[in-house]
């Protein structure tokens, strides 16, 4: 077996012609790069989307860099197994304890002790904006990708591996959310945005949610653009904007409305 933690992407293996195939090169870590881990059994999903728009130039400019850590290459046997029934009896699979344990040490050897180790669970804690603020401001993060009926509590809890949750529904497996989790993350990273104050004025930035957006043509079949918007009166604009959040955030989302009022 072997004990290499998995294929790294970044910005010695990424050009702008480059098929998903080709983005699985071996790459040293870059020391200032971000970097996000995914422990999966589809390391070939990776880096997807992540690969193309802003994400995907960062990470060819290593402003952050993405390691597939492949699960099954810690299996036993000929087949590589991973899983195991579930202990009591029921439907489904388990991830077992010791073969995800192999996975994580071979990934976390050569990582900073500082980032992270979260278990992509819908019964996890609920991924917030404040979240990714907090992870991007880390070395990175390592994300445990499960699949089937989950992973044996055995190995969260030796680990301590903490549980987040994208919302109260369930996937099939954990690399859509790990894409999502890490997607948020870079967006916030020092030089991803072309404009900084972007990620200060959109939703959740505040607690709320953003206000409207326009832009040309002035009037569009028959609806036009709000005249304070172009008042030239930056002040009024900015509390028209700030109105519109709050009116939109307690129609739309009464649990945020309520939080950052407890909050205040």
């Amino acid at each position: 077996m072997s004990d290499a933690p998995g294929k790294s992407h970044g910005r010695k293996s990424i050009r702008a012609t480059l098929a998903p195939s080709d983005l699985m090169e071996e790459t040293p870590r870059l020391a200032r790069a971000w970097q996000a881990q995914v422990i999966t059994l589809l390391p070939d999903a990776f880096p997807g989307i992540l690969g193309d728009s802003l994400t995907g130039k960062a990470l060819k400019e290593g402003i952050w860099q993405l390691e597939a850590v492949d699960l099954r290459r810690f299996g036993e046997g000929r087949h590589r197994t991973v899983d195991d029934t579930p202990a009591g009896g029921g439907a489904g699979m388990v991830l077992r304890a010791d073969i995800v344990a192999r996975a994580i040490e071979a990934a976390r050897a050569g990582a900073d002790p500082a980032m992270p180790l979260i278990y992509l669970s819908p019964r996890g804690a609920p991924f917030r904006q404040e979240t990714a603020r907090d992870l991007a401001g880390r070395p990175g993060v390592t994300l445990l990708s499960g699949r089937f009926e989950g992973v044996d509590e055995r190995v969260l809890e030796e680990f301590g591996i903490a549980e987040v949750s994208l919302g109260d529904f369930v996937m099939t497996g954990g690399e859509i959310a790990a894409m999502a989790v890490i997607d948020a993350c870079v967006r916030l990273l020092p030089g991803v945005l072309g404009n900084a104050e972007s990620a200060v004025e959109e939703s959740h930035s505040a607690g709320l949610l953003e206000h409207p957006q326009y832009t040309r043509p002035a009037e569009w079949r028959g609806r036009t653009i709000p005249p304070v918007l172009t008042s030239g009166d930056h002040g009024k604009v900015a509390a028209w904007r700030r109105e519109m959040s709050e009116a939109i955030t307690r129609a739309r989302r009464p649990d945020l409305w309520a939080r950052r009022n407890r909050e205040d």
